[in-house]
């Protein structure tokens, strides 16, 4: 059967002693990629739903990026104004009483337009405004303590526990590491296990730790264990606090890696183990599958040093070369974009021209009369499923030895 969801790759893996990025190309793309996105995003109250993920801030977060990156430096000032202008609206839609249900979202809510507006308001030197949106991202985290205060699982990436503990590592690395009190991170982490060990005791998991979201037991890094796991690998001194739960961690990371198929996918949800899909049906996306789960064993090799989990890590790289030039578009959820983050996290990993060469290669498909044939995006221009997370993957690309994947960032 003809594999439905990629195109067959069929681009050369052939490496010589030297890769050489074409930075001016890449720029001008990622450029040319900008200003279209500028020229057809509007700005009414639906672009604001969905968050950093598909809203407004996330095409504010896109020019955030570029503002601070060192290959833009003569389009600062723009940047940080386009990104200012779009920001306004994301924060007024954030703050109105109709989505206060959504507020402590971090990729598909509120949450995430004020880490961002924070880190904004900072580059653009207004003091006042970057500590109220700032004090706004530290108040969330009480909503958040409730061991299930979403009602359908309160701890994956876009709208649980794991997405806030994601926007602490952004504020983090602009901030530095006190930005927000490391009490309320420790409580959040010690919720996240105590409700996996609580969920994978009552319905007799395998794994020690395990979760569940609207009743499935996801295991990619959007709404499944492996982004749980990654952040709470990500916080080394809570670890150091609370051996026993590096120990659940460690084990249900081991397990995890057991799970992982012949071809170095891994399966979607648990209901998958022992029944993998068809490869016409098969996920390798950011969001389910090796794309998404090569950070929780990058994260996991990083902390203890285990060869294994750097295999794994190479597996995951193998598939996404194979099967990851996908049909669903540009972006980096489930696109092109976000599986060549894959090969940028692998050679900052190893330090092998090979990812970086098979990065390069995924950037030139963008522009291939092939990939013309992929589908358009629901939201073709947004960071997660369009053209601005696609621009920070280019961006990436001219400085390799600081890549990461917008929010996910295990260095």
């Amino acid at each position: 059967m003809a594999a439905k969801r990629f195109f067959k790759n069929k681009l050369s893996d052939s490496v010589g002693a030297h890769v050489e990025i074409p930075k001016a190309d890449i720029k001008n793309l990622s450029l040319n990629y900008a200003q279209y996105i500028f020229s057809q995003q509007t700005v009414t109250a639906d672009d604001c739903d969905g968050g950093l993920y598909v809203g407004l801030s996330g095409i504010s977060y896109m020019c955030y990026y570029l503002s601070q990156h060192d290959q833009f430096t003569e389009k600062k000032q723009e940047l940080l104004e386009k990104s200012l202008y779009y920001m306004i609206y994301a924060l007024e839609d954030a703050n109105h009483p109709r989505n206060r249900h959504t507020q402590t979202a971090f990729l598909l809510g509120g949450c995430g337009s004020y880490a961002v507006a924070a880190a904004l308001m900072n580059a653009l030197g207004k003091e006042k405004e970057c500590q109220m949106h700032l004090q706004q991202y530290i108040s969330l985290a009480d909503r958040c303590m409730d061991l299930d205060y979403l009602g359908n699982g309160s701890d994956e990436l876009l709208v649980g526990r794991a997405g806030y503990l994601s926007g602490v590592l952004f504020l983090q690395k602009v901030f530095g590491p006190e930005v927000v009190p490391e009490q309320k991170i420790d409580a959040l982490c010690s919720a996240m296990i105590q409700s996996g060990v609580q969920y994978s005791r009552k319905y007799r998991s395998p794994c020690p730790l395990m979760y569940a979201y609207y009743k499935t037991e996801y295991l990619g890094a959007a709404h499944g264990l492996s982004g749980i796991l990654q952040m709470l690998l990500s916080f080394p001194s809570f670890l150091q606090k609370r051996p026993d739960a590096e120990q659940l961690i460690k084990e249900s990371v081991d397990y995890f890696l057991t799970l992982q198929l012949p071809s170095g996918n891994f399966p979607c949800a648990m209901d998958e183990v022992g029944n993998p899909r068809s490869e016409a049906h098969e996920l390798v996306h950011w969001c389910h599958g090796a794309p998404g789960v090569v950070y929780l064993m990058a994260k996991a090799y990083l902390r203890w040093r285990e060869e294994k989990y750097l295999r794994a890590c190479l597996c995951c790289g193998d598939v996404v070369w194979n099967k990851g030039l996908l049909k669903k578009g540009p972006g980096i959820c489930h696109g092109i974009a976000g599986n060549a983050y894959v090969f940028l996290l692998l050679y900052r990993l190893t330090d092998h021209h090979k990812h970086l060469h098979r990065a390069i290669q995924f950037a030139n498909f963008l522009t291939s009369d092939e990939f013309k044939r992929a589908r358009t995006p629901d939201r073709p221009l947004s960071l997660y499923e369009g053209l601005a997370g696609t621009v920070c993957f280019l961006a990436d690309l001219l400085q390799p030895e600081k890549a990461h994947f917008p929010f996910f960032d295990v260095f």
